[in-house]
């Protein structure tokens, strides 16, 4: 596998950028007139005239198109992971640029072209998914497919480039480099798969094994259906479901003599070439790796802010949901079994934790009439239900072990990936399938089970090896338990923050193998937050997740998209928060300023209430003309959704959808009762103004 350039120097002319490599023998042109993509050898020529960027490029993110310039993304920040994995080093990326390949664009250049207000829009946009995500890559090594995978496809990744053998769903650039990997030049030292999600790599001690054993986690979160909590939920028409996060632990023990030799997977960070290496031809160390997904319930359901803590619950059924169903489940069987032609031949364990009543009872109603359908035709396919609020009620966390004891044997016919240490490896076992895990959001209680499961299999692999004595656990050993619990426990707070916006809840449980009453404080600052960052900022962060991904791509027109930077909701609408705050600024000056008269202020308080409590009553009634709405991807049709299945209220859409909720109406009347003038409203505030603009699914 040829590795990519690790450190790039740009040069600008008004023509051209020109990439040429700190060790190599070629370069790399974007003409910036037509955007053209061309790779020469030896390399090209640079004219006096060019400027040399000032930062070291250390990597090509892709470029996109936004509504009046192509932009070239390059990363200049880069911070080493502590321990290598597998003999590779892995870099967090950041600090990342927006160059206009449009030369009129560029800021160094004295014109009149002003940026339209469209395009600084969908430029901020780019920028804040870029500083707020979470961006690994190795230059060496593929950290976007599983150890199992790689071993499986190894001759082939032998003489191809890194992009070519990345997982397609967890290269979160691809979109971006589309262009790069398109343009027929020889680019595979110059595109690098970039993972989004999570690297943890520590050094576990154990007694029972002379030298160094390590453990490490990845999750790789997936570029299709990406988004935020309550604006992508559930599945796609391609079987791709909402917030689904591989997530592999991995377990490296050496017990053979200890040193850094060639190919090791953990040698000092400096010690080693950047060139590639299998990661498997190191013969001292035992590879064993443990994979789980996790994603949303593969069904089409959503759930709607209207400004209520409890969003509005809609489940929907589509004539294609059993087949969309289906296709989730084919294709993770087809992924997830070992690398055989043919039917897929390993398992797949569904663990569905939500609520069997109250809010979440017709999503988990809906999922086990689905899967009692599908189940008689995927015979692999087994569904488990776990009421986790109800059997770990009062903060007993432990019983968590009255799932693993039920799905024990799942867990073995799972098993794990385990190659010997040998000069000539050959795996002891393979994965035969996968354990897929969800909750309502797929990030506090699945979290919480799947660190329990992966302990669980922890302790198998460490008996397998060696590492533990017959009836000594995990949890026996302090320092290694702490070693899993932290790293789980950031691994759900990365994955809940990208997703959620805050950390995991419950995670105190995860670090300490506790319920405190502190975490549940924690829990509740925690829910607070999510609150205000679903109802209120999550609109622009869905928006950049579909620029960046692809599922949104702006015409070369910013006319055609002032919807994104104008505001048209009526003017009682738009002003109801500022008579609301000014109302309750006035109470707390007529409570804490001093008083220039005895006259009474009961009149001046009724005033100031009533203004306050007609705002709030206005705002609350139509509070989906309220919520941050993603503007580039219009949700109306989720919405206003009022075919078959399952609504829950219809809160914050107006007073005229009672009448719409009593089945006095029906067909277009009811219809047309649902959009009454504040949905209408709400429709623009959503993006319903965005025809002419391109979408890519």
């Amino acid at each position: 596998m040829r590795p990519v350039y690790d450190k790039l120097t740009l040069y600008i002319t008004n023509e051209a950028f020109t990439f040429i490599p700190d060790h190599g023998r070629d370069s790399l042109t974007i003409t910036r007139a037509t955007g053209q993509v061309a790779f020469e050898q030896p390399a090209a020529q640079i004219p006096r005239t060019a400027r040399r960027h000032p930062k070291t490029v250390h990597a090509i993110y892709g470029i996109i198109s936004l509504s009046q310039s192509e932009y070239l993304i390059i990363a200049t920040g880069r911070t080493l992971y502590p321990a290598p994995l597998l003999g590779h080093k892995v870099y967090r990326l950041h600090d990342f640029e927006l160059i206009p390949i449009n030369p009129l664009m560029s800021p160094d250049l004295t014109n009149n072209n002003q940026v339209h207000p469209v395009e600084a829009h969908l430029q901020a946009l780019v920028k804040s998914h870029l500083s707020n995500g979470v961006f690994w890559a190795s230059y060496t090594c593929d950290i976007t497919t599983r150890l199992q995978a790689q071993w499986e496809t190894r001759e082939q990744r032998a003489h191809s480039a890194l992009y070519e053998v990345a997982d397609d769903r967890f290269f979160w650039n691809k979109f971006p480099a589309s262009k790069l990997m398109e343009s027929g030049a020889n680019v595979g030292s110059y595109v690098l798969p970039i993972l989004y999600g999570t690297v943890s790599i520590h050094e576990i001690p154990l007694s029972s094994l002379p030298r160094k054993s390590y453990l490490a986690l990845i999750s790789r979160r997936s570029r299709y259906r990406a988004g935020t909590r309550y604006f992508r939920r559930g599945i796609d028409s391609e079987g791709h479901v909402a917030n689904f996060v591989e997530s592999e632990q991995i377990l490296l023990a050496k017990n053979e003599q200890e040193g850094g030799i060639p190919g090791s997977p953990f040698i000092g960070a400096h010690d080693f070439d950047d060139g590639w290496r299998d990661p498997f031809s190191d013969p001292t160390y035992a590879k064993l790796s443990f994979v789980q997904i996790r994603g949303s319930i593969p069904l089409f359901w959503a759930e709607i802010n209207t400004l209520r803590y409890k969003p509005d619950l809609v489940v929907m059924q589509l004539e294609e949901t059993m087949g969309v169903l289906r296709a989730h489940l084919d294709e993770q069987l087809k992924l997830y079994s070992p690398h055989t032609e043919g039917t897929p031949t390993g398992n797949l364990d569904l663990i569905n934790l939500v609520n069997h009543k109250g809010h979440e009872g017709p999503i988990k109603e809906a999922y086990d009439k689905a899967m009692a359908e599908v189940s008689a035709t995927l015979p692999n396919v087994r569904y488990e239900y776990f009421d986790f609020h109800n059997e770990c009620k009062n903060m007993r966390w432990d019983r968590i072990s009255v799932l693993i004891d039920r799905i024990k044997d799942d867990i073995e016919r799972v098993g794990f990936f385990h190659i010997p240490p040998s000069k000539s490896p050959v795996p002891e076992r393979l994965q035969n399938g996968v354990l897929r895990t969800n909750c309502m959001d797929n990030l506090d209680r699945t979290n919480v089970v799947q660190a329990a499961l992966a302990k669980y299999v922890l302790q198998k692999q460490l008996y397998n090896i060696g590492g533990l004595v017959k009836e000594e656990g995990v949890d026996d050993n302090e320092a290694l338990s702490a070693v899993f619990r932290n790293m789980w426990a950031d691994h759900g707070d990365q994955i809940a923050r990208a997703y959620g916006g805050s950390g995991a809840l419950k995670s105190d449980f995860t670090r300490t193998n506790k319920r405190t009453r502190k975490g549940a404080l924690e829990d509740g600052v925690k829910s607070v937050l999510r609150y205000v960052k679903n109802n209120f900022l999550d609109g622009p962060r869905q928006d950049a997740f579909d620029l960046m991904t692809g599922v949104y791509v702006p015409r070369q027109n910013p006319s055609s998209a002032m919807f994104l930077v104008t505001d048209r909701r009526d003017v009682v609408t738009r002003s109801m928060p500022a008579v609301a705050g000014f109302s309750f600024f006035m109470i707390c000056a007529g409570l804490t300023l001093p008083r220039t008269s005895d006259y009474s202020l009961l009149y001046y308080f009724l005033l100031w209430f009533t203004w306050f409590l007609v705002a709030m009553t206005f705002i609350f009634v139509h509070g989906i003309c309220y919520v941050s709405w993603p503007r580039l991807v219009s949700v109306k049709d989720t919405v206003f959704y009022d075919g078959p299945g399952f609504r829950k209220y219809w809160h914050g859409m107006g007073l005229d959808t009672k009448k719409a909720k009593s089945g006095v109406n029906s067909g277009l009347e009811k219809a047309a009762l649902l959009k009454s003038k504040p949905m209408i409203m709400m429709e623009k505030w959503a993006g319903g103004g965005n025809d002419g603009d391109k979408r890519v699914d």
